[in-house]
């Protein structure tokens, strides 16, 4: 029993030896060759896969990319309008979303527009800037508001980025509830 252990031992180790050895020239056998050397084409260049023989296609005309919400209001004075009639916030108002509207406001908004909606935030205060409106002294609608959360207007960014879509309409949710505050 023993012989049979170092002779099993013996081999194994000559086996490990005599792999090391083998003929660098010769590449091993290969179960898919092209896994191994794939093609890589850059985006804008020329691929012979495709049907109009470019690497980068074009979304199907008509989809929508996941996890966003077409918006169909563009980034014009008539599209400000056309919101500020015609939109509508699909969200129901609940503490929930007051509460994260309130959430979003105080990290986007407050620095400009101030705690209550009133124009009066650090940056103005520190003159930084100019002319930020008071909530109650505009006529907006939610429509309007969502409108410039989306595209900014005047000196204000966009914050489309920064924010979802649910998001946005939480925070002009809070926005319609300090402009209420205002006028009472």
């Amino acid at each position: 029993m023993k012989n049979i252990l170092k002779i099993t031992i013996a081999l194994a180790f000559m086996m490990i030896l005599s792999s090391c050895w083998t003929d660098k020239s010769k590449p091993n056998y290969q179960y898919m060759p092209d896994m191994y050397h794939s093609v890589g084409y850059e985006t804008y260049s020329e691929n012979p896969n495709y049907a109009n023989g470019m690497t980068t296609q074009l979304p199907v005309e008509g989809t929508i990319a996941r996890g966003q919400v077409p918006y169909d209001y563009p980034n014009t004075n008539e599209g400000y309008e056309a919101a500020k009639l015609e939109s509508k916030n699909p969200l129901e108002v609940t503490e929930t979303n007051l509460e994260n509207g309130k959430k979003m406001y105080t990290i986007y908004c407050v620095s400009c527009h101030g705690k209550t909606g009133a124009g009066d935030g650090v940056l103005v205060q520190r003159d930084k800037f100019l002319g930020i409106p008071n909530y109650k002294d505009r006529d907006i609608t939610e429509g309007s508001i969502y409108q410039v959360i989306m595209y900014g207007r005047n000196m204000m960014g966009s914050h489309a980025s920064q924010l979802t879509v649910k998001e946005r309409w939480q925070t002009t949710m809070y926005v319609e509830q300090l402009r209420n505050d205002l006028l009472k």
